[in-house]
């Protein structure tokens, strides 16, 4: 018997009527192929034998009366290394085309038997492969044998702002949702994460107690402290836990994704709240520092911090020491202790207190050089001439500086014998001047100096000097509204009362005379107590004698006073 009906029909048809047994062969082979059409469904899978490959296509024999051919691109991979005789599954599109031809095809029976494996997996619940082939709108196209959508939020436990970064890596996740009819999955790798973390949560609670080791993986860096994954529950490890010694931010000691092993020391079981610890994994410097470090002992140390009060110098890891700006240097003109050290310099300073309990410790940095002051009133006795630089000046005076750490002050009523509203009159910053010591005072760390203490005293005799009655040629070097300053014989300066500019009557010194002006006035008042020389113009024009003088005088000191200034 023929393999196929054409083939019995080709040796048959030679034109000749059929025989009885040929007519029955005939009709027994196409109720064969009937009967083996209805066994097959559009639409279905079904399996066939490869008859023929060549390099376009591959033709397989599925037991209708015509085989069917599918192109050699819908046999991906391993499916390409095809042998004759091979059984594959194929799927059934169309029973025959215009032309007679079964429609088969490679491709759809693969997907559909995906499909099945992968309903079967989300079924049951299975954990499936899939690989990152693209950035899609909202999360990532995965390859899981079909495509599938795998949404932002569920990528991590986390969410992550670089998802390209993903494409082409593979991850373990779970189907979530299907579609069949519009050939939609969505997969979820987060839900086998959480799964993870629950169990790793429920080891990790369960080795939860106070004291105890723990390793974990930091997973956040803020400025006080750092997060720490313990395994499906964060811990805080706060900065002034991380070390006995001075950390200034947590990112000096710590990256994101460091594992670290530290202590646990306190667990709230109610806000499931964990602190932290790594310096109490090492004994606490602490604890014997009175016998590493006793008061009056020296030290080295490295300056590790600088205050506007002082700098706080590291004895070892731990253990530091304020050396305040006071104890820095015997001077007394440091502004700001960056003047004097730097960060990272290595100093020496002694011990001069130590509190264990609050874990201070007090240096000094000027104690290591000898004290200025201790000798001074051998290098600088009373009544001897010194020479300094002008440090500073204020409204009551100048600081001169005799030496480093040894200032003096020039009190403003020792600066001239002349009166003067200021230092900056006589003296000027930074000015190298001669002056006389006249106090020391050893305890509070003064030394008093004088400049007018360098030259005699103008009104010593001033009185023999310019009597009453004597008549002295000036100028004028100020007028107010009580009278006029006229300077003199040896810078000397007089008061000319308003009353005594003129002859005339006077109410406004200005109009009558101006700073400048060359005047002869005569001598009408002395007070070498509180240095004060009164002129008077009108005298000398009116020719006053003694007598006119003073009844003068008399009479104006019975007068109210204009000025606290009038003699």
């Amino acid at each position: 018997m023929a393999e196929t009906l054409e083939e019995f029909v080709d040796d048959i048809a030679d034109g000749e009527p059929l025989s009885d047994q040929e007519q029955a062969e005939f009709e027994e082979m196409e109720a064969f192929y009937e009967k083996s059409l209805k066994k097959f469904r559009e639409g279905e899978l079904i399996f066939g034998t490869v008859i023929g490959i060549n390099k376009d296509a591959v033709t397989v024999d599925v037991g209708f009366k015509s085989e069917g051919v599918i192109s050699i691109d819908e046999f991906p991979g391993k499916d390409k290394e095809l042998t004759l005789g091979d059984e594959i599954e194929v799927f059934l599109e169309r029973v025959e085309d215009e032309d007679g031809i079964v429609v088969l095809s490679k491709e759809k029976a693969n997907k559909i038997k995906v499909w099945d494996e992968l309903v079967t997996a989300y079924d049951e619940d299975k954990i499936i492969d899939g690989e990152v082939i693209a950035k899609a709108k909202g999360g990532l196209t995965v390859d899981i044998g079909l495509k599938a959508f795998l949404p932002g939020s569920q990528i991590d436990l986390r969410p992550i702002r670089n998802l390209e970064k993903l494409i082409g890596e593979k991850f373990q996740m779970k189907i979530i949702k299907m579609n069949k009819k519009r050939g939609n999955i969505v997969c979820s790798r987060r839900v086998l994460l959480e799964e993870k973390r629950k169990q790793a949560r429920e080891d990790t609670l369960s080795r939860m107690e106070e004291g105890n080791l723990i390793e974990g993986v930091v997973k956040n860096i803020t400025d006080y402290g750092v997060f720490v994954d313990l395994g499906g529950i964060d811990g805080l490890l706060h900065i002034t836990d991380m070390s006995w010694g001075r950390v200034n931010h947590p990112s000096e000691m710590f990256s994101i994704g460091d594992k670290i092993k530290v202590m646990i020391l306190k667990y709230d079981k109610n806000n499931e709240r964990v602190s932290l610890g790594l310096k109490q994994i090492t004994p606490d410097p602490w604890i014997d520092v009175e016998n590493k470090y006793p008061v009056d002992t020296k030290i080295s140390g490295k300056v590790v911090s600088i205050t506007d009060y002082g700098a706080f110098i590291e004895l070892e890891k731990g253990i530091e020491g304020l050396v305040h700006i006071s104890e820095m240097t015997w001077s007394r003109q440091t502004k700001h202790p960056s003047k004097i050290v730097s960060l990272n310099d290595n100093v020496d300073a002694v011990v001069l207190t130590l509190d264990k309990e609050r874990k201070r410790i007090s240096l000094g940095m000027k104690q290591i050089e000898p004290n200025p002051w201790e000798q001074i009133e051998g290098k600088y006795p009373i009544g001897s001439e010194v020479e300094g630089t002008v440090r500073n000046l204020t409204d009551f005076g100048a600081f001169v500086e005799l030496e480093d750490g040894v200032d003096g002050l020039i009190h403003i009523s020792d600066l001239s014998w002349s009166k003067i509203k200021h230092p900056s009159e006589v003296v000027k910053k930074k000015e190298k001047v001669q002056a006389t010591v006249l106090n020391i005072d050893k305890e509070s760390f003064r030394i008093s100096l004088g400049i007018k203490q360098l030259q005699p005293n103008p009104w010593e005799g001033i009185a023999e000097k310019y009597p009453i009655g004597l008549d002295v040629e000036g100028k004028i070097i100020k007028v107010t509204g009580f009278g006029a300053f006229a300077e003199f014989d040896d810078g000397l300066e007089g008061l000319i009362h308003i009353s005594h500019l003129s002859s005339e009557k006077v109410t406004n010194p200005e109009k009558v005379i101006n700073v400048g002006d060359d005047i002869k006035a005569r001598v009408v008042k002395v007070d070498t107590v509180n240095k004060k020389i009164g002129l008077s113009i009108k005298a000398t024009e009116e020719d006053w004698n003694l007598e006119t003088i003073e009844k003068e005088q008399a009479n104006l000191e019975n007068e109210k006073p204009i000025s606290p200034e009038v003699p």
